[in-house]
């Protein structure tokens, strides 16, 4: 399978490319992303992105994910990363995501997010797509909500971040409970 290009009103989400390595440096390297996140390196040192670019694609040929650019349709610059961490044996997957924090309230992981869940469903067949945020980021709980997963409850303690255990929110949607958006690109 080839990794498709998606569409929203104003998103483009493709693959990865090596071309987009600074930018994913310079976005990805700020600490307030690497704070928020759970993969995410502080400091994000050279030569990261372009690692981590040529993993994504070996990913998505292996079927174990499929990340995605998010880009300005408009203006082609790269805003943030979303993705589908692939269990083919539970027919599921962990969804993922970030923005530059230039490009954070304005919707663009929420939209992202709705499209890729949508093809979740659609084109992969998945019955559950899972998530997770730290309870001290709030914002991107809101995200899945606004996408229609359903909060499951609190894993306490369940992360070591920066030293500090971290409880987490997990959030989850099921096939069955999925409505595609109406007009969807």
């Amino acid at each position: 399978m080839t990794q498709p290009q998606l569409t929203t009103k104003r998103l483009l989400l493709r693959r990865y490319e090596p071309a987009d390595a600074a930018a994913v440096q310079r976005l990805a390297g700020d600490r307030a992303i690497a704070d928020t996140t759970l993969n995410i390196p502080h400091p994000y040192e050279d030569g990261m992105a372009e690692a981590w670019i040529g993993q994504t694609h070996a990913q998505f040929a292996a079927g174990a994910r499929a990340t995605f650019a998010i880009l300005n349709r408009d203006s082609d610059e790269l805003l943030g990363t979303v993705s589908l961490g692939i269990d083919k044996a539970a027919n599921a997957a962990v969804l993922g995501y970030w923005i530059g924090k230039p490009y954070w309230n304005r919707g663009y992981a929420t939209e992202a997010s709705e499209r890729l869940v949508a093809w979740g469903f659609e084109a992969l067949g998945l019955n559950r797509i899972h998530s997770s945020h730290l309870t001290r980021n709030p914002a991107s709980g809101a995200v899945m909500r606004k996408i229609g997963l359903v909060h499951e409850g609190t894993a306490r303690e369940a992360v070591l971040k920066w030293e500090r255990y971290e409880d987490l929110e997990l959030y989850a949607l099921l096939r069955r409970d999925w409505q595609a958006p109406p007009g969807d690109a």
